[in-house]
């Protein structure tokens, strides 16, 4: 089965990409090339008016790969996800993350790069990668600006999840429903506000939407890769979070 599908409508104006892995969608590093070869083949289409991202079955996603985090591997896969995070940015069509379930770590920082995020009222948002020792560096560019930074700060420091709910008090999700109704709540969203409106109008109100934005990640976004790779993952605590997760056993610090 393939990492990532996507399917259309019968106009070709909203295009669904599907995450797809047997261990909650987890984001791999195939799975990130096969979504940015997904979005460029976007590109000659002028119709399309919105770009969603969506996880098969329960939950959207529990995060990235942590045996893709070891050190051999790292270097290779964490400029990988920051290029995704760039084409998201890009995509010329608003775009939406429609969030079911758990929505994690690396699954957490693909939604914030989306215009909207539609969740389940049950559905739960956070950012768990200081529990492994490391840190999520999109997320550190992106949440502070899509939620302002002392909700940032806490998510990013304390690890804790938070109700879809709480985060649409907070502004960053802009619609919940009953998990049940979430498509057919989006699919009313999408005839409402974007349907009757131009794809050529969409397309340039998001890119302006988001430029404040854009410049900001691309200032920071690479000064955090270069944290996390040359100082975080150097780090005792950081090889070793990893290791005691992939070895199911709880973690020993030396805080160095």
């Amino acid at each position: 089965m393939s990492v990532v599908s996507v399917r259309f409508n019968s106009d070709r104006s909203r295009a669904a990409f599907t995450l797809q892995h047997a261990k909650g969608n987890i984001v791999t590093a195939d799975m990130i090339s096969a979504l940015r070869a997904g979005i460029e083949a976007l590109s000659p289409n002028p119709h399309l008016k919105l770009v969603t991202l969506e996880g098969a079955g329960a939950d959207f996603s529990f995060g990235a790969s942590i045996p893709e985090h070891a050190p051999e591997h790292i270097g290779r896969v964490i400029p990988m996800m920051h290029r995704l995070v760039d084409d998201l940015l890009e995509v010329q069509a608003v775009t939406a993350a429609i969030v079911r379930g758990r929505c994690l770590g690396g699954g957490f920082e693909l939604a914030l790069a989306c215009d909207f995020i539609f969740a389940a009222d049950d559905a739960r948002f956070g950012l768990p990668e200081v529990a492994l020792g490391v840190l999520p560096p999109a997320a550190a560019a992106l949440l502070p600006m899509r939620a302002g930074a002392s909700r940032a700060t806490q998510a990013i420091i304390t690890g804790e999840t938070r109700s879809a709910t709480d985060w649409r008090d907070a502004g960053l999700v802009a619609l919940t429903a009953p998990a049940g109704r979430l498509e057919e709540s989006v699919e009313e969203w999408f005839a409402a506000h974007l349907a009757p409106k131009s794809a050529a109008a969409l397309r340039h109100a998001a890119a302006a939407a988001r430029l404040g934005l854009v410049d900001h990640v691309r200032a920071v976004l690479p000064k955090l890769e270069r944290l996390y790779l040359d100082d975080v993952m150097r780090t005792h605590d950081a090889v070793e979070g990893v290791q005691a997760f992939i070895e199911k056993r709880q973690p020993r610090w030396t805080d160095e």
